[in-house]
């Protein structure tokens, strides 16, 4: 077996991101799923904003293995995500770099992205039982789409960067004040995704009521041969809920797409969301993939 080391950093050197994000490709390329989320990416790229931790695993020099690291909150158990490159694996390497995050946080949860059989072993092998899966729904595009029908009093307008960072903030975080990962976004989180190449605020949509933020639907084109729409995210304030609003969002956000030209779209949506999955599945959108989130027993709160 070949010497390793793990290394952790807040901020990697450029030549270290620049080899995680080549591994990260490579990985995808074999594995058909990408193996890092895009606010791991993100962090990876823009320092985590002090809030994360890089675990580099180095052989020979080079990075073969990559952990990431976040904090425990006030309600939930730290959480990371790892993968070893195609041409390094069954060396140990994932569980020595899984072992490596478990000594930074003690109790953790981890993503498995497309619910890969290596991954579920690994987890198995270390005694973490699976908590949570994240579905990818798809649709084609060139299926009929209803028309939107907007409740009464609501008005439709697109993100207008420099204005609506604070307000979008707050209905974010009322629309997701049960997700861990979506309801504590802040400003800099916003405007980390909107310097991305894909950002487009005309994809951007904010509906209004009496002058006031009710919900919005961010749309993102992923490139590739060919693009691929997604529903990035609809969230819409507990006071509108029941109004038909969430519906009419995401038709707003799947014409807008289709619009575009694109053959197909997709999203993401927790399995036990039971009321999101049946909407999304009554525009026509099927199941595709999953990734699943396994955790250890022990449960720790932010200090």
């Amino acid at each position: 077996m070949a010497e390793r080391d793990v290394v952790v950093r807040e901020r990697p050197t450029g030549q270290e991101i620049d080899q995680v994000l080549r591994l990260a490709e490579d990985a995808t390329v074999r594995d058909g799923v990408r193996p890092l989320s895009e606010h791991s990416l993100l962090a990876l790229r823009h320092g985590g904003k002090g809030r994360s931790l890089s675990l580099l695993m180095l052989a020979a020099g080079s990075v073969v293995g990559y952990g990431h690291l976040d904090p425990p909150t006030e309600t939930e158990s730290a959480a990371a995500e790892l993968v070893v490159h195609p041409d390094h694996r069954r060396n140990g390497h994932g569980r020595a770099l899984a072992e490596a995050l478990l000594a930074q946080a003690g109790s953790l949860r981890v993503w498995a992205h497309g619910d890969l059989p290596a991954a579920g072993a690994l987890a198995d092998s270390l005694g973490f039982a699976r908590m949570r899966a994240l579905l990818q729904l798809r649709r084609p595009l060139a299926e009929p789409l209803p028309e939107v029908r907007m409740p009464p009093g609501v008005r439709i307008r697109t993100f207008q960067p420099g204005q609506d960072e604070q307000a979008w903030i707050g209905v974010n975080a009322r629309a997701f004040s049960h997700h861990p990962e979506q309801g504590s976004w802040t400003v800099d989180d916003l405007q980390d995704r909107a310097a991305e190449s894909w950002f487009d605020p005309a994809g951007f949509f904010l509906a209004e009521r009496d002058g006031r933020l009710a919900g919005f639907h961010w749309t993102k084109v992923h490139p590739g041969d060919p693009p691929i729409g997604e529903v990035y995210v609809v969230g819409v304030d507990p006071g509108e809920q029941g109004t038909g609003l969430g519906r009419a969002l995401t038709l707003t956000g799947l014409h807008h797409l289709r619009s575009l030209g694109l053959s197909h779209v997709m999203l993401y949506v927790d399995e036990d969301n039971a009321a999101a999955v049946r909407l999304y599945e009554s525009l026509g959108f099927t199941r595709w993939n999953t990734d699943v989130m396994y955790g250890n027993a022990r449960r720790t709160a932010a200090p």
